[in-house]
Parts: structure tokens; C-alpha cells; sequence
């Protein structure tokens, strides 16, 4: 399972929304106070004993956080990003103890 996200996110960036495309100039190449960015960045773990993945619009690691900007297919899948949403404040949480 694991082995698809790398090939999922390649897809997604190739393939990036209009409001993707103008966040990404705005933050790549350390442009937002040095900061890297990463777009189309998955995020592995294990649940129920099985491997998952979630690929998360941009994520910094100074400031560990995700960004997520929200387009068309958002409207299609509002309860599975609602339930992506918790799991990923949850996985937060237990990486800030």
C-alpha cells in the first residue's frame, strides 16, 4: 500500500488545481521566509494492523504543518476530509508529546 503513495502524489502534482499551482509559486524554492515546502507529501501509518496513506496538499517541516487548499473535489468528498481532518489533528497531537 505503502508503495502507492509515492506514485499518488507524483500523479497529484503532475496534476495540480489552479489555487495549487498559485500557492506552490508563492512558497517554493524557500520563498516564504526560507521555509521548504513540500507539495503532494504523503503521510504513512498503520491503522486496524493495516498500512495507509493520506497525501496532504503542502507540508513544512519547520513548522510542521500541513496545508491543505481546498478546491472543486472538496465539495465531492466533505465526510472523507472530515475524517481525514481528525485523524491528522489526532496524529499531531501524539507527535507533540
Amino acid at each position: 500500500m505503502w508503495d502507492n503513495s509515492k506514485a499518488t502524489a507524483r500523479h497529484l502534482r503532475k496534476n495540480q488545481t489552479q489555487a495549487e499551482n498559485v500557492f506552490w509559486e508563492l512558497v517554493r524554492n524557500r520563498r516564504l521566509e526560507g521555509m521548504k515546502f513540500c507539495r503532494q507529501y504523503p503521510i504513512r501509518f498503520e491503522f486496524e494492523e493495516k498500512k495507509r496513506f493520506f497525501v496532504v496538499d503542502f507540508y513544512c517541516y519547520k513548522i510542521k504543518t500541513i496545508f491543505e487548499i481546498d478546491g472543486e473535489v472538496h465539495e465531492k468528498q466533505r465526510e472523507y476530509d472530515e475524517m481525514r481532518e481528525k485523524f491528522l489533528e489526532k496524529l499531531k497531537n501524539l507527535l507533540l508529546r
